[in-house]
């Protein structure tokens, strides 16, 4: 997709009194079958040039750790309220759908995976140590800064129940080459990630939160 299509887009858009997300709209073919496990799954991909929005980030953490993280993350839970917050169904509902990634010190991920582990996982927000979410101990202000901004260019990616699905690949701010340079990241990834790569994917169509959507013709 040319960065002149992108810009006319958002041009086109009416202005709001909110900054609009801009997503890939990715349409598997009706062939893609959800009933196998290998087909479905969760990602997290970080994007190139960011999103252009702040997430809110979470971090679980041990007490050595708590004034250093409260300083950078969005949310700081302590080892010792873990426990606690694990008996409040209703307060840790409310956490795991505020806080788009949680990150978590190595030593606490037992006490995390058995008190918060099953609502955690309902969402795909289980800290992963794939993606750079769990850390350990020895770690300084720095890394945790570094991790905080690594965080905030990540975006999550699921196909489970429908074969079409959204990936937000910047906002309307955002310069039209920089959202380029995160489309087509990340649909290089997902040729790759897919079952059938290219094969099972039927259309991609780009849109803002409040616009019509285009076609991307190549990709």
């Amino acid at each position: 997709m040319d960065a002149k299509e992108i810009e006319a887009m958002i041009q086109k858009s009416k202005k709001r009194n909110f900054k609009q997300t801009i997503e890939l709209i990715i349409n598997l073919k009706k062939s893609y079958d959800l009933n196998k496990a290998e087909n479905k799954f969760t990602e997290y991909f970080e994007l190139p040039k960011g999103k252009g929005k702040k997430s809110k980030i979470a971090a679980i953490v041990g007490p050595e750790l708590e004034k250093s993280a409260k300083e950078i993350f969005d949310f700081v839970l302590v080892k010792d309220n873990i426990k606690d917050l694990g008996q409040n169904k209703r307060e840790i509902k409310k956490i795991a759908k505020k806080y788009y990634i949680f990150v978590a010190q190595s030593s606490v991920m037992p006490d995390v995976g058995k008190f918060l582990g099953r609502y955690l996982a309902a969402r795909n927000k289980m800290p992963n140590p794939k993606y750079g979410m769990i850390f350990p101990d020895n770690i300084t202000p720095e890394f945790l800064k570094n991790l905080y901004e690594k965080m905030q260019k990540m975006v999550r990616i699921t196909i489970k129940n429908h074969i079409t699905f959204g990936i937000i690949v910047g906002s309307e701010d955002m310069s039209p080459d920089d959202i380029k340079e995160n489309i087509n990241a990340v649909i290089g990834f997902l040729i790759n990630r897919i079952p059938g790569g290219k094969n099972s994917i039927k259309s991609i169509y780009l849109k803002q939160t409040m616009s019509k959507s285009i076609k991307v013709s190549q990709w």
